[in-house]
């Protein structure tokens, strides 16, 4: 390998995938892997999205890994920096700084078939490793969509989740591009300064208060002292969203009654029967991600805020021309237009086994067995894949359940090594089984809000078909990812090109293994070198369990079993 330095794992991201990757590793028993990150602090979505009033739309005790529960949370939706403290706060209290490599961007990945392991370059230098883990996530890069005129604008321009700090909004006329999750927090944060706001807005959102409070020191006084506490509220928050899954991904008519809100809401602030009408939705509330807010309606509401409800056709100079006709002439761009997110630009720096990109193999949609493998892509697994995304609840949940499947993956790698002659393989995807498990989410996902509510999201590709969002539970979900099927993959050996099915291999080395061969390590056993014991809660809490990684940490959602996760607001 030319004297590159080899590692068991490497971690792509060090947002809440990948930290939460890397504590799973270590808790695994595994300490010979590292985490690349092209950004010089840790964070993800939570370190690149700092603009004013960024905050996150789930609850902040649900928002959280349960292996590090957070009794400190100081409001129950949490701004931007408390998150990104957390994170930090993770990663100093797992041990984590010596495995994580800053500014180091990935450039590229080559699977290589003879040796069965990954050529990874990055800008601080090149790599290889056994396994992939991608945790980019699907909010990391963003979009920016090609308006005529935009390069010969004359002021400053500047995408939500690339603020600039530097420049003074005070006293500008400022056009604000979008009505997202991103845009509806920036706007009443915004508005107060500057001379003139104005909202261009393509598709008007669905939109439902936030009860946002301060945490009181008594709340956080019995989550420090008595763990249950903390344990019972996450478990409520997520038992309440599980209940309303139905309605989005079967029963979508049900959701009438929430409209009825959404729209006492808005008339609450809005008494202009012409903005009201330009602000009411004409798709079923869901199809697009509801969004939450108690100061959005009320910022529209000032006078020298504007709403022109029509997308954005071309720049002339400093004038913004929308697709009406309307003219607004402005000194600053803030586009809150989304990311990519059915075509992630990592997919185009990975190479699999046949010479081909992952873009490629997903250029009719993205597709990925239990939302973590791709078919010619071996030992190469990803964090928030395809369908996994959620609606209603929160993403760290689906993130630790596929912390789980990605700890079973790696224990049967260490039996299969065991038991091979050539002491290392590797574990491919079979294509039936991606193809068979995309059917079944794509046949789930024809009734559901998503599909059916009647309006166009990101959460959809380029083709119309929905590969973003899971169609179920988060307790479905985590029974699906809780150990690997070996029936669904196939076996790669050094020097060998042949693929052989996995449970052949698993068998046969199970039988060397009670005969008195070389033992490979047991299903629930580790599968690398020995850690020191890690704390459980953060802060320390001599209180709280150290037992379990990421999947048996369900006790913090009241023992229902699962684990959540959500995106950023």
């Amino acid at each position: 390998m030319g004297g590159r330095e080899h590692v068991r794992v490497a971690v792509i991201g060090s947002g809440f995938g990948g930290l939460g990757a890397a504590v799973r590793l270590r808790r695994e028993g595994i300490t010979d892997f590292v985490v690349l990150e092209r950004a010089d602090s840790v964070g993800g979505t939570w370190r690149d999205n700092s603009y004013p009033g960024c905050a996150c739309d789930v609850p902040s005790h649900l928002y959280s890994f349960s292996f590090a529960p957070n009794p400190e949370w100081p409001r129950t939706f949490s701004g931007q920096p408390a998150i990104r403290a957390y994170l930090e706060h993770v990663a100093d209290t797992f041990g984590l700084r010596p495995h994580i490599r800053l500014d180091s961007e990935v450039r590229m990945m080559r699977w290589d078939a003879e040796e069965l392991r990954w050529e990874i370059e990055t800008s601080a230098g090149g790599l290889t490793a056994d396994v992939v883990v991608s945790a980019t996530g699907p909010l990391s890069d963003p979009k920016v969509p090609e308006v005529p005129g935009l390069a010969e604008f004359p002021g400053k321009v500047f995408h939500s989740a690339r603020w600039d700090h530097d420049y003074d909004l005070r006293g500008k006329r400022v056009a604000m591009i979008g009505t997202g999750a991103s845009a509806i927090q920036i706007v009443p944060a915004i508005a107060p300064e500057v001379e003139r706001l104005t909202l261009f807005q393509r598709t008007p959102p669905w939109v439902m208060p936030r009860t946002d409070r301060a945490i009181t020191a008594v709340e956080r006084w019995l989550h420090r002292q008595l763990p249950f506490t903390r344990a019972a509220r996450r478990g409520l928050l997520w038992g309440i969203r599980e209940l309303q899954v139905s309605a989005f991904t079967k029963r979508p008519n049900q959701l009438g009654l929430i409209e009825s809100l959404a729209k006492a809401n808005m008339a609450r602030s809005i008494k202009d029967p012409a903005l009201r009408a330009k602000l009411t939705p004409s798709y079923r509330i869901g199809c697009k991600r509801i969004l939450l807010s108690s100061e959005y309606y009320p910022a529209l509401a000032r006078p020298d805020v504007d709403l022109v409800a029509s997308g954005l056709r071309e720049i002339r100079g400093s004038v913004l021309v929308a697709a009406d006709g309307t003219e607004t002439e402005v000194d600053a761009i803030i586009f809150g237009t989304g990311f990519h997110v059915t075509d992630m630009p990592i997919a185009d720096r990975v190479v699999g086994a046949e010479g081909q990109t992952l873009a490629d193999a997903w250029k009719d949609g993205m597709q990925a067995l239990r939302g973590a493998t791709a078919a010619g892509f071996p030992n190469w697994m990803t964090i928030i894949g395809p369908n996994t995304g959620l609606g209603n609840s929160s993403m760290i949940l689906m993130i630790e359940s596929q912390l789980n499947y990605m700890a079973d993956y790696l224990r049967q790698l260490a039996l299969l090594d065991g038991s091979s002659p050539g002491g290392r393989v590797a574990l491919g995807a079979r294509p039936s089984a991606v193809n068979r498990w995309n059917r079944q989410v794509q046949a789930r996902m024809e009734r559901t809000v998503w599909n059916t509510g009647g309006c166009t999201s990101w959460y959809l590709d380029a083709q119309g078909r929905n590969t973003t969002v899971w169609p179920g539970t988060t307790g479905e979900f985590r029974r699906e990812t809780r150990s690997v099927d070996l029936a669904e993959y196939e076996v790669l050996r050094v020097g060998e090109h042949e693929r052989v099915p996995a449970v052949a291999v698993a068998v046969s080395g199970a039988v060397s293994a009670a005969a008195g061969s070389k033992p490979g390590r047991s299903r629930g056993g580790s599968a690398g070198s020995g850690a020191a014991p890690l704390p459980g809660a953060l802060p320390p809490d001599p209180r709280a369990s150290n037992a379990g990684g990421a999947g048996e940490g369900a006790s913090d959602v009241g023992g229902a079993g699962v684990d959540a996760v959500e995106g950023v607001a």
